[in-house]
């Protein structure tokens, strides 16, 4: 079966280009095409050649720490916010004064505890603005 026809035959890739290089020059090219959106070594050299835009993409290690703390924080808030959830469903469930004065207390020392972790996380966050926002 045929191939179906291209709606832009322009931009068919139908000429071959062979070229001999370096090692040096070929791990450049594939160090290019690992950390970019360029999927394969041939695309980079296409990219560079045609005076495409490539975009490249680099991981800030410095962030890593901040990043872990907030991964923390989540995990945190989620397991407060289930424990909350849980303690309302009691709530609502049983219906002696005692038991839901109980369960009022421990609901408010929860969002205590969600209050903490929502400062924490404010300063984080500004810490990050303060890094990567522009000052105006």
């Amino acid at each position: 079966m045929a191939r179906k026809k291209s709606a832009e035959p322009q931009k068919i890739l139908s000429r071959v280009l062979r070229i001999r290089l370096t090692d040096a020059a070929f791990l450049r090219l594939e160090k290019i095409s690992k950390s970019s959106d360029c999927r394969t070594v041939g695309e980079a050299a296409r990219k560079i050649l045609s005076q495409e835009k490539i975009t490249l993409f680099y991981k800030d290690i410095t962030l890593n720490s901040a990043m872990e703390e907030l991964a923390l924080i989540r995990k945190e808030l989620r397991a407060i916010g289930i424990n909350i959830n849980q303690i309302t469903k009691a709530f609502h469930s049983d219906k002696r004064v005692h038991s839901q004065a109980i369960q009022v207390a421990k609901v408010t020392q929860l969002y205590q505890q969600v209050e903490a972790k929502t400062a924490t996380l404010l300063l984080i966050i500004n810490r990050l603005a303060e890094r990567w926002l522009p000052r105006s």
